[in-house]
């Protein structure tokens, strides 16, 4: 496999709980709506697509160590990623709303505020 290849399938290892959907032909086209509570998995294995690619790179800068740090606090680094999601996904929302490039130092704040 490729790196990718190999990133990926190691994501939806960890998600057992999307597998089957994965697996489904009549699932891809399913609409996951936030308002019912549904987490879409498909935009979740995505960040933590986003969050492997910001770490390997260090970008934006200092976000490894921070990465280091809440996983320390959490004791594993898949559950130190699921926190780090929330400020991703609030900085890309607000990114998207105000119709400009992310905030980096935002993000970084944001994460910051995890660490204890």
């Amino acid at each position: 496999m490729q790196p990718l290849e190999r990133l990926i399938a190691g994501i939806i290892q960890q998600h057992p709980e999307y597998q089957s959907l994965l697996n489904s032909d009549n699932q891809l086209d399913k609409d996951f709506s936030g308002e019912n509570g549904e987490t879409n998995p498909y935009l979740h294995m995505g960040m933590h697509i986003t969050l492997a690619e910001q770490l390997s790179t260090d970008r934006p800068p200092g976000i490894r160590e921070l990465h280091q740090q809440i996983t320390r606090q959490q004791g594993d680094p898949h559950a130190a990623e699921h926190q780090m999601m929330e400020c991703l996904g609030l900085t890309l929302w607000e990114a998207q709303q105000q119709n400009r490039m992310p905030d980096e130092t935002a993000y970084l704040k944001c994460l910051g505020k995890l660490v204890k």
